[in-house]
């Protein structure tokens, strides 16, 4: 019921002129044009659920007007769906799932393992019906491996400020441009003030918030998870630097409030005017300018993520997410690719930048506020990670044992080096060094 919301909600702001419509769309949103099987056909989607891909599943679902196709949606949280396709798929067999959502981290995640299709035949097939040289070479090439594309890109994604314009410029304060900014920003406003939640807002309340921080602050002073031979990088000097700064950050402006900082409650946060500024992801961007959902939309703006260190890039990932097709579905990849591309076609995608960032070059001029920031992060990022195989032992392990600083249990290098060392018998284990 939600995502009809969704759809109902874009169908509204391009009615009341709030996207721009720069020329006709090729197709009508909302349309399913795939042609009925012969036999029922259930295809089972699974993935995570914020705005802009609630929004493609409900396009997704419109197949399920077609007779004989019956779609199945499934939306965990992030860590639940990449719990769920390692027990699926880990073991061979027939995939209980047709559609997969994930990011960069999957494709060489599942893709290094063989669990995605390659879907190049299909691009080939469809790539005039569909205008797929509309989405760029750039974003096919990150849902590659070796030349055998796995993920069709449908979301470009980056962490970057949303603040209060009102707050900031009765501070008499700029925007942070770098770290040092924004821990200044937490100073002047102060840890205990009671009219905020806390000064500033970032996801440092899982695990994996942790890891992320690290991997872009880290990148930001020019470091790396791994070397050429695959053996950790991330513990030398830059690693601990990376944590020294992240730990000022957590003292400065979060304290005790980071246990419940989590993507959802900044969010809520900057609608309901408890935070005067956030580090959040671009996919949640779009509410904020939207009046049925705060009445702050007039003071809430954005600017790129800070940099690390004045001219270095910006502590923003340059992200997508993919919807990949499992290389073991029982049913046709052929009508499965349709679906996906009937949810994500051009007019899905001008729809879709209501609430996100399109992958198409044609949706581009659509979206709302945010873009500029969101774009000017992505242009200027430490880019993404790597996508040797290995590099996701480094992702778990990092994310087990960086929270142990910010409780004490463990000193920036300590936490690296144990980080390092799980690691290094991790990938040892499975081959990649040492062999």
């Amino acid at each position: 019921m939600y995502r009809q919301k969704f759809y109902v909600l874009a169908l509204l702001a391009l009615c009341m002129g709030l996207v721009a419509m720069p020329g006709a769309v090729a197709q009508e949103a909302g349309a399913c044009n795939v042609e009925a099987p012969m036999e029922a056909v259930e295809l089972n989607a699974l993935g995570w659920s914020f705005p802009i891909l609630d929004f493609y599943y409900s396009e997704m679902e419109a197949c399920d007007a077609v007779e004989n196709i019956d779609i199945n949606v499934n939306q965990l949280s992030g860590e639940d769906v990449q719990e769920q396709v390692n027990l699926a798929l880990s073991a061979g067999g027939d995939s209980p799932y047709d559609i997969l959502s994930g990011a960069n981290g999957q494709v060489a995640d599942w893709g290094g393992k063989g669990w995605l299709m390659p879907l190049n035949d299909l691009i080939d097939k469809y790539r005039d019906e569909y205008d797929l040289d509309d989405i760029s070479a750039s974003n096919w090439d990150v849902g590659a491996i070796d030349g055998n594309i796995y993920g069709i890109p449908v979301i470009a994604n980056t962490l970057h400020l949303f603040y209060r314009s009102d707050v900031l410029a009765g501070m008499g304060m700029m925007p942070p441009e770098t770290y040092a900014d924004v821990i200044a920003l937490c100073d002047a406003i102060g840890l205990d003030n009671m009219d905020w939640d806390a000064p500033f807002g970032m996801d440092l309340s899982r695990p994996r918030g942790w890891e992320l921080e690290f991997f872009m602050v880290l990148g930001g002073l020019g470091g790396s998870y791994l070397d050429e031979g695959a053996m950790p990088a991330f513990n030398g000097p830059e690693g601990v630097q990376a944590v020294e700064i992240m730990l000022d950050f957590f003292n400065s402006c979060l304290g005790e409030a980071a246990s419940s900082m989590s993507n959802n409650n900044m969010e809520t946060g900057m609608h309901q005017g408890t935070l005067p500024a956030v580090k959040l992801w671009a996919s949640r961007a779009a509410g904020m300018s939207d009046p049925d959902n705060t009445e702050l939309s007039e003071v809430i703006d954005f600017a790129p993520a800070p940099r690390v260190v004045e001219g270095g890039p910006r502590a923003g990932s340059a992200w997508l997410d993919f919807f990949f097709i499992p290389a073991n579905t029982t049913n046709d990849p052929d009508l499965i690719f349709r679906v996906i591309m009937e949810a994500v076609d051009a007019a899905s995608q001008q729809q879709a930048a209501v609430f996100g960032i399109p992958t198409r070059g044609s949706a581009a001029d659509f979206g709302g506020k945010y873009l500029p920031a969101a774009s000017g992060t992505v242009a200027d990022s430490v880019g993404n990670y790597s996508k040797h195989p290995a590099n996701d032992i480094a992702i778990d392990k990092l994310s087990e044992f960086l929270p142990l600083t910010a409780t004490g249990e463990l000193s920036p290098q300590e936490a690296l080096d144990a980080a390092a060392d799980a690691y290094m018998e991790e990938a040892t284990a499975q081959g990649y060094i040492g062999g």
